[in-house]
């Protein structure tokens, strides 16, 4: 046997969901950047769990569907209120959150194909209940309930602010949610399929895809560039901190991706939004530090913009808190986990590769008396 350090380039499945062909993303042949244009992010959730774009009737029903299913019971707020909001990061609330959420389904552990959509709907829709209720409750503030007659976006805004956003602020998270919902087998989505192909339930699969996703190597990044942006500072600070950092052969987040060769092509949606909202609310400085940081970085290592990269900016634009920046990413990644999780029910088999050993050969088994 051969072993591949990070199984890069290992073929593990196959799946009818999303591609990455040619440094081209698409989900279920519909390119990026058609969907980030023309979609809105309750089209692309029909479209991962059907594999077909809605007709009006049917995104009417589905945004029906989410919208019903957005409050939560009110054990999880009171369990969310019970922390010590001070010391736990948004991604372990939600974490254990959305496994506290499979208590209180009496389905939970029933397979039938349409008890898992019921289970699928509930979840993507409660995810950013408890996302907003969280970062509420630490403010100090009551969770907001959701309204029916907003759609998944307007919803979240509504639900992290109280009030109902700006059209630009609507397009900036539905975009983004849109941008995030799915990227084949990264870290996150591998680990739903691996947890869900012994036939655990549906919640076990999502929380140990958000175990997986809070890593900085993963989701975190997006919050760890904004980080670098504040400790740079300045425009003028931005190419003498990287290179100091690539001196110190640190790395730089938010640069370069495991797939990608000639660039991330999710990332100059997020720059032309951070563009437009930086100079919207006078804080041009966080993007234009961006696109030098960028500009260095690709002529110096090669290494263009990902798609967390932008992302920083936009939400640091939008008055969002920085360590809120990877749980809206598994708001909008829900949909690609459980499109991927129902896909593994449809045809399972079960996930088990094997370990190339380089440890000692064989040996006899020494006494106690007789050891050194």
């Amino acid at each position: 046997m051969t072993a591949t350090k990070g199984l890069e380039g290992i073929i593990a499945t196959e799946s009818s969901i999303c591609s990455i062909i040619d440094d081209k993303l698409a989900y279920v042949g519909y390119t990026i950047d058609d969907l980030a244009e023309n979609a809105t992010f309750e089209e692309v959730v029909y479209l991962l769990w059907n594999r077909e774009l809605p007709n009006q009737e049917q995104l009417d029903e589905i945004r029906q569907e989410l919208a019903n299913e957005m409050e939560v019971p009110d054990a999880v707020i009171d369990h969310l209120r019970s922390y010590d909001v001070s010391k736990v990061h948004p991604m372990a609330a939600l974490r254990t959150a959305i496994s506290l959420l499979g208590v209180y389904v009496e389905e939970a552990d029933v397979m039938e194909k349409e008890a898992n959509r019921r289970k699928a709907i509930r979840l993507q829709a409660k995810v950013s209940t408890i996302v907003t209720a969280f970062s509420r409750i630490r403010q100090g503030k009551d969770p907001v309930k959701p309204k029916k007659d907003l759609g998944f976006a307007e919803n979240f805004i509504y639900m992290l602010n109280g009030r109902e956003g700006e059209p630009i602020e609507i397009e900036a998270i539905d975009k983004a949610l849109v941008l995030h919902a799915d990227h084949e087998l990264n870290a996150s989505t591998f680990t739903a399929r691996v947890c869900v192909a012994t036939l655990s339930d549906v919640y076990s699969g999502i929380t140990a895809a958000i175990g997986a996703l809070k890593g900085p190597l993963h989701g975190g990044a997006n919050e760890q560039v904004m980080a670098m942006l504040l400790e740079i500072g300045e425009e003028e600070n931005a190419i003498p901190y990287i290179k100091e950092k690539l001196a110190n052969k640190e790395l730089i987040m938010g640069m370069g991706h495991r797939v990608y060769r000639s660039g991330d092509p999710r990332a100059k949606h997020l720059q032309k939004m951070s563009e437009e909202l930086t100079k919207l609310t006078g804080q041009e400085k966080w993007y234009k530090m961006s696109v030098e940081i960028e500009k260095y970085i690709k002529e110096n290592k090669g290494l263009p913009a990902n798609v967390d990269f932008y992302s920083a900016s936009v939400y640091h634009s939008l008055g969002i808190d920085h360590d809120l920046f990877t749980p809206i990413f598994a708001v909008s990644r829900m949909s690609g986990w459980l499109a991927h999780i129902l896909e593994q029910y449809d045809n399972n088999r079960l996930i088990r590769p094997r370990a190339k050993y380089t440890g000692p050969n064989l040996r006899e088994f020494v006494p106690m008396n007789e050891r050194n």
